[in-house]
């Protein structure tokens, strides 16, 4: 019969605790649960604003793209330049890239200097500056000197390397041109024997083949 009345006196020293408890930390409670309010608040205000920024950088990046299809290069350019400095970082290095593009339809050294800033810059992706490496050297293979086209492409043509085929033709082409038709041989047997080289590159490279027996130009 006394379970009742021991019961109810758990429960007023329960009750009497927690009003301690409250009394003493109930503020700190309120602060910190209006801190989390305010801080999903402002994460969810950072998610739209990033979507925003996107959406307007695509945008962007769309009306810089028509201009170049339409051989507006100068446009292009200035289009692209602006969206390299503005927008998300995803953005600002594809516009680079399309930017250096523009650039080389009306001054090709400069596009050269353009690519070879963004092959050197440590805060792109590997695969970005490889990408920018490559297109700098395709500007330069009909004039620069086997020396420095191995120097800007070799790097590239290592056996899993992402633009290998391409880094390799043009050293191929180069050494060609250059008079160097036992080094070409030794780019033509690696192109040939990399079981990955693309039909094209592998047509490209048998054609170079009959020519590597021949006087080569330059």
């Amino acid at each position: 019969m006394s379970d009742p009345i021991f019961h109810e006196i758990d429960e007023e020293v329960r009750r009497e605790r927690y009003k301690q408890l409250w009394n003493q930390y109930g503020t700190l409670v309120i602060s910190a649960a209006v801190v989390l309010v305010l801080a999903i608040g402002g994460w969810r205000g950072y998610q739209w604003w990033e979507a925003r920024q996107a959406a307007q950088a695509g945008a962007a990046f769309e009306v810089a793209a028509e201009l170049a299809d339409q051989d507006k290069h100068a446009e292009a350019e200035q289009a692209f330049a602006k969206i390299a400095k503005e927008a998300p970082s995803g953005y600002r290095m594809l516009a680079r890239l399309r930017e250096a593009a523009a650039l080389a339809q009306r001054d090709p050294k400069t596009a050269v200097k353009a690519y070879d800033a963004l092959a050197n810059d440590t805060s792109l992706t590997l695969e970005m500056r490889d990408l920018a490496r490559l297109r700098g050297a395709m500007l330069v293979v009909d004039t620069a000197g086997y020396d420095e086209l191995v120097q800007r492409l070799e790097p590239l043509t290592a056996p899993k390397g992402t633009f290998r085929h391409s880094a390799r033709e043009l050293l191929a082409f180069a050494a060609w041109r250059t008079g160097k038709n036992d080094v070409a041989k030794k780019w033509i047997d690696m192109i040939v024997t990399d079981a990955e080289t693309p039909a094209s590159t592998r047509g490209r490279v048998e054609m170079l083949m009959a020519l590597t027996g021949a006087s080569a130009k330059g």
